[in-house]
């Protein structure tokens, strides 16, 4: 079975949407709007980076009232900001890295996750654990495209996210790699479109990144 057959809810974290919207809130009253922007524009998912001091409560607040949104919590740093995450209502979590104590506080959230890597060797340790799916990151800056096909073949069971420096213009080569399932882009949710409420300016982007699946 394709992951296009599948169910929403049975699909693989990575096969969800083209382009995955890595978003930094840092306020709180931008957090429903941007998230209901980016499902108009045809990407119901989110990923809010823990990076501000009002991130949870964002992941919150999405939750409560964008429930047609995936909502997740990125820049996971340690087990406990992976338990604040699950009590805020995350749905999935991503991490820039991936020590053997933060593998194992993610996988006790029983939420998907992605854990982030940046060489052969992390790839394979988190192969190890019996994941096939991660993050690769910081993309551009380790490697970028020609990283991801100089490794497609010899470690085939690893699919990826890669994210970090990944622009409009460059995700379709991203998107092209047998190993790649999606990008995580942060050009959806401009800063300037954020704090000017420039809604119809996310839902543009959004299509736009949506037309790459």
């Amino acid at each position: 079975m394709s992951p296009s057959e599948l169910s929403p809810s049975e699909r693989s974290l990575l096969d969800r949407v083209p382009v995955v919207p890595v978003v930094v809130v840092d306020d709180l009253a931008q957090a429903v709007p941007v998230a209901r922007a980016l499902v108009a524009g045809g990407l119901p998912v989110i990923e809010l980076t823990l990076r501000t001091s009002v991130a949870l409560d964002a992941i919150r607040a999405i939750a409560d009232e964008v429930p047609e949104i995936l909502v997740g919590a990125g820049t996971v740093l340690t087990p406990g900001q992976a338990k604040e995450a699950v009590d805020a209502g995350a749905q999935f979590l991503v991490s820039p890295g991936a020590t053997p104590s933060l593998l194992a506080g993610m996988a006790d959230t029983g939420l998907p996750f992605l854990p982030g890597t940046a060489t052969v060797s992390e790839v394979l340790a988190v192969l190890e654990t019996g994941l096939t799916e991660m993050k690769f990151f910081p993309a551009e800056a380790s490697g970028g495209v020609p990283f991801l096909s100089s490794i497609a073949s010899p470690v085939p069971a690893a699919r990826f996210c890669p994210t970090g420096g990944i622009t409009a213009a460059s995700a379709a080569s991203y998107l092209a790699l047998p190993n790649v399932g999606c990008v995580g882009g942060s050009w959806l949710t401009p800063k300037d479109a954020l704090a000017a409420g420039d809604w119809a300016r996310v839902e543009r982007l959004a299509a736009q990144a949506a037309a790459l699946g």
